[in-house]
């Protein structure tokens, strides 16, 4: 495993003072210094301040963010390889979380971690905040600059990211994975989307998320404003309005019809319904503007782990495509 921060650190300062040193003490004290970067304690804007080790290759890292105004976390499950691998780079699958969850539900709900070994990617999966809707907010934090800049910027200078990366999400994360596309044109190689907010104008969905907002005893108008009021803004953010930015990159949307073929599990079901229009309205819009998408539409289904699970799976050879990975 890894050497102590301070012991890697001490031990690069004096392979730098070193007038004789061989090629391979040289290559030591680098792996070292490298190490000591991923279990570090620097601190400034979008700088790890901690890392804490949870599984067999994943990481809790503590992320100083001028974009939040405090500190997130971001869980990170690095590739097998990466101790022995000092000077090779690694693409990144972003994995977003839900409303009323956190950035921990990826390696809670699914075998991510098992899933991924063998595969030489990094997995970042960063905090959205309560509500999980990585956005910039209107009153308070801006978690897309945290999560498409700054988290960026942590890996590339600390983790070896390549830079080409994919992004998916749940639920809102889902809306975060395809807003984050649209809006940043080039960033990710390939969004996925399971049961996300596609559509954050359509009808029915401004009060869901203003009862998102609410249910974590936030201000509704802290998002984006009064939907009526701030309509432009509520455009500015609404994936279907800035689908133009989506032109040239591989595209999963996948959504549940709920009650309508559902087999009882009323909240989940009501709430996979309610967003069924905002999806199909989400991809209509692409289709007219000639963007390609994989769109799998089932019966039934309810917004939940159960069904995301199996979709991400179904979603897997798009994105390891997209990030340059064998199926």
């Amino acid at each position: 495993m890894p050497h102590h921060p301070a012991a890697g650190a001490d031990g690069a300062a004096r392979a730098s003072g070193a007038s004789a040193m061989s090629r391979r003490a040289v290559t030591k004290a680098a792996a070292a210094t490298g190490l000591a970067a991923l279990f570090g304690v620097t601190v400034g804007a979008g700088r790890a301040r901690a890392a804490t080790q949870v599984g067999a290759r994943t990481f809790d890292v503590s992320v100083s963010s001028s974009a939040l105004g405090r500190s997130a976390p971001v869980r990170l499950i690095l590739p097998s390889g990466f101790d022995a691998q000092t000077g090779r780079t690694y693409p990144v699958l972003y994995l977003l979380h839900g409303a009323h969850d956190d950035y921990t539900s990826w390696t809670r709900e699914t075998d991510i971690e098992a899933f991924t070994a063998g595969r030489d990617l990094i997995v970042a999966m960063p905090d959205a905040g309560p509500t999980g809707i990585p956005s910039a907010w209107r009153s308070g934090p801006d978690y897309e600059t945290f999560q498409v800049q700054e988290v960026a910027a942590l890996l590339t200078r600390d983790y070896r990211a390549s830079g080409v990366r994919a992004v998916a999400g749940v639920s809102t994360g889902g809306y975060g994975a395809m807003a984050h596309a649209a809006r940043h044109p080039g960033a990710f190689t390939a969004a996925a989307s399971f049961s996300g907010i596609l559509d954050t104008t359509a009808l029915g969905v401004p009060p869901l998320v203003d009862a998102i907002v609410a249910r974590e005893n936030l201000t509704p108008a802290s998002l984006w404003g009064n939907p009526i009021l701030g309509a432009l803004t509520w455009r500015d953010f609404n994936p279907r309005a800035r689908a133009t930015g989506l032109r040239g990159t591989p595209l999963y949307v996948s959504q549940g019809s709920g009650v309508a073929g559902g087999v009882g599990d009323w909240l989940p079901e009501v709430l996979e319904s309610l967003l069924w229009p905002s999806a199909h309205l989400f991809t209509h819009a692409l289709a007219l503007l000639g963007i390609p998408v994989t769109t799998h539409y089932y019966a039934g289904g309810g917004h939940s782990w159960a069904y995301w699970k199996g979709e991400f799976t179904a979603a897997w050879p798009m994105l390891a495509g997209a990030l340059g990975l064998p199926e």
